[in-house]
C-alpha cells in the first residue's frame, strides 16, 4: 500500500504543477473556445486540464516502472506501453474537440479505434464470473473483442457526458476510484497472494492525478479538464475494470452468490451517474430524432440546477449518489448481503430527500405568493408553466416583494 500511495503522490504533486503550468499558458494565448449556450460557466474558461492529469499519469507510471516491487506489473511492459499511447491519442482528440469542436462521427471513430487498440495489446475481458463451469464463461475472439470495445467506449462517453459542473468529475472519479483501488487491491492478495497489479496502479496514478488537478477546477472552476481529460479518465476506469475481471476465476458456491458477481456490479455500481446520465441522453436524442452524440442542455446536472439547486450543493449530490453506490455495493464484500443491502436503501432514501428539497421548498414559496392579497402579480412569477420563470426567492425575498403592495395600499 505504501508504494501506491508514492505513486498516487506523484501523479498528484505533478498534475498540479502542470495545472498550474498549463492554466498560465491558456490564458497567455487564449486557448479557451467562446461561451456555448449549454454551459454552466460565464466566462472563457480554458478546457486543457486534460493535458495536466495526463502528464501526472505518464511521469507517476515512469517512476512506478523503476520501482522494484512493481516488477510483477512491468514484466511484461506492452500492456502498460499500450495505455499510455492510447491515453495520448485520446488526449489529442479530446483536445482538438476542446478547441475546434470535432464532428462527432469522427471522435466516435478515434475512440474505437483506441479501444480496439487495447482489445489488441491483451486488454480485453476474456471471461465472464457467470455460467455453469465453475462459474465462468469464456467468451470467443469475437466476442471479447466486441463486449471489450464497447465497454471502454461506453465508459468514456459516459464520463465525457457528466463533465458539466466544476469539480463534478474530478470528485465522482476520486470516488468510485477509491473503491474500486480498495476491491483490486484486496482481491489481487486474495487471488495473486500479492498486492501489486496492473489494475491497481492505474486507478491509483489516476487517483492522484485527478486529485492534484481538482483544487483548480473546484468552483469556481479556474480551468477544466475538457474532452481531452474525461475521455482518458473514462479510458483508464474501463481498462482498471477489465484488468480487475480478467484476475476473476470464482467457483460459485450459492451462499457466495452476490460477492461472486461483484466483479460484475461493481463496475456499474463506480459508474451508476455517468452511466445513467449517456443512456437518459441517448435516449432523449434518439426520440427526438437527433444524433446521440448532439449536444444540449439537459443533462442531470442540467436539470439539478434547474430544480433550484445551486451549483455546488449539485455537485454534492453527484457525490451522495456515487458515495452511497460504490461504497454500499463495496459493503457486501465485509458484511452480510441484507445489512449492505440496507445500508444502500438508507443512503439511497437520504440522497432523493436531498435532491428533491427544493420542489418542496418552491411549493411553500408558490402557495404562499397564492395566499397574497395580490397574487394577480406574484402569481405569474410563481407558475409552472411558465419556462421563463426566474429562480425561485428565497423565503426573505418573497416576503418583502408580498408585503410591498399591501404597504402601497394604506398609504
Amino acid at each position: 500500500m505504501t508504494f501506491y500511495l508514492l505513486v498516487a503522490l506523484i501523479a498528484a504533486l505533478v498534475s498540479f504543477a502542470a495545472s498550474w503550468a498549463v492554466l498560465r499558458l491558456g490564458h497567455r494565448y487564449k486557448l479557451y473556445p467562446g461561451i456555448r449556450d449549454r454551459d454552466v460557466h460565464t466566462s472563457p474558461t480554458p478546457r486543457l486540464g486534460g493535458i495536466a492529469i495526463v502528464v501526472g499519469i505518464v511521469v507517476a507510471l515512469s517512476i512506478a516502472s523503476q520501482i522494484s516491487w512493481f516488477n510483477l506489473v512491468f514484466a511484461d511492459p506492452f500492456p502498460v506501453i499500450a495505455i499510455v499511447l492510447a491515453a495520448l491519442v485520446m488526449l489529442t482528440i479530446g483536445v482538438i474537440d476542446d478547441l475546434y469542436d470535432l464532428n462527432w462521427m469522427t471522435k466516435l471513430a478515434g475512440q474505437l479505434l483506441v479501444a480496439g487498440f487495447l482489445a489488441w495489446s491483451s486488454l480485453q475481458l476474456t471471461s465472464l464470473p457467470i455460467g455453469p463451469n465453475n462459474g465462468i464463461t469464456v467468451l470467443s475472439p469475437t466476442m471479447s473483442l466486441f463486449i471489450t470495445v464497447l465497454a471502454v467506449v461506453l465508459v468514456m462517453n459516459a464520463v465525457n457526458f457528466i463533465d458539466g459542473l466544476d469539480g463534478l468529475v474530478a470528485g465522482v472519479t476520486i470516488i468510485a476510484g477509491t473503491v474500486f483501488f480498495i476491491y483490486s487491491y484486496l482481491l489481487s492478495i486474495d487471488t495473486a497472494q500479492t498486492a501489486f497489479n496492473l489494475a491497481s496502479l492505474v486507478m491509483a496514478v489516476l487517483l492522484g492525478a485527478t486529485a492534484g488537478f481538482l483544487p483548480f477546477n473546484w468552483h469556481p472552476a479556474k480551468i477544466f479538464m475538457g474532452d481531452g481529460g474525461a475521455l482518458v479518465i473514462g479510458m483508464l476506469m474501463a481498462v482498471s475494470t477489465i484488468s480487475v475481471t480478467g484476475q476473476i476465476t470464482p467457483n460459485i458456491d450459492p451462499s457466495q452468490l452476490v460477492t461472486a458477481f461483484l466483479p460484475l456490479m461493481l463496475p456499474f455500481a463506480v459508474l451508476v451517474v455517468p452511466l445513467l446520465d449517456f443512456g437518459l441522453a441517448v435516449l432523449r436524442r434518439l426520440r427526438a430524432g437527433k444524433s446521440p452524440f448532439s449536444a444540449d442542455r439537459k443533462h442531470l446536472h442540467h436539470r439539478l440546477l434547474d430544480m433550484g439547486h445551486s451549483h455546488f450543493h449539485a455537485v454534492l449530490i453527484f457525490y451522495g449518489w456515487t458515495t452511497v453506490v460504490a461504497f454500499g455495493t463495496l459493503l457486501f464484500l465485509f458484511v452480510a448481503w441484507w445489512w449492505a443491502l440496507t445500508a444502500i436503501v438508507i443512503g439511497l432514501i437520504v440522497c432523493t430527500a436531498f435532491t428533491l428539497a427544493p420542489l418542496s421548498r418552491r411549493k411553500r414559496i408558490e402557495a404562499a405568493a397564492q395566499s397574497a392579497r395580490d397574487n394577480e402579480i406574484t402569481l405569474a412569477r410563481f407558475d409552472p408553466l411558465d419556462a421563463a420563470a426566474p429562480d425561485a426567492l428565497d423565503d426573505s425575498e418573497l416576503s418583502d416583494e408580498l408585503t410591498v403592495p399591501h404597504q402601497e395600499e394604506t398609504r
